[in-house]
């Protein structure tokens, strides 16, 4: 069975960093890219970022380049999303997932596993 399983999350202040982890199972995971998206409320799911099977590609949206990089361990299989400078519009349930390798891929229809998200509050 698969599981994407977040972490991380929390409540933090304006310009603070967190560092968010997707455990993986279930699955060959180091075939896989991996991707995380957030979803605010009343907002519809948005893409932030993807990392290729090896590690050695990674995409990110206009939004958080500069800010957000992600990572990933295949020994562990974990991708992590570390999140520095952190704004108030960066507040949303963040989300792993799965795709099957190839090229990068930054819409949700390509994903095929999901995780349940976790929650990242950014106060001002």
């Amino acid at each position: 069975q698969v599981h994407l399983v977040e972490s991380g999350g929390g409540l933090v202040q304006t310009g603070a960093s967190l560092t968010l982890s997707c455990a993986a199972s279930g699955f060959p995971f180091e075939n896989y890219n991996m991707g995380w998206f957030r979803q605010a409320p009343g907002k519809e799911r948005e893409f932030i970022s993807t990392i290729s099977w090896s590690g050695g590609s990674q995409g990110y949206t206009d939004t958080v380049k500069g800010r957000f990089t992600i990572s990933r361990d295949n020994a562990k299989a974990t991708v992590y999303l570390q999140m520095n400078n952190l704004r108030s519009d960066d507040t949303a349930v963040y989300i792993c997932a799965a795709a099957t390798k190839g090229f990068l891929r930054n819409s949700a229809s390509d994903f095929t596993f999901w995780g349940q998200g976790t929650q990242v509050t950014v106060s001002s």
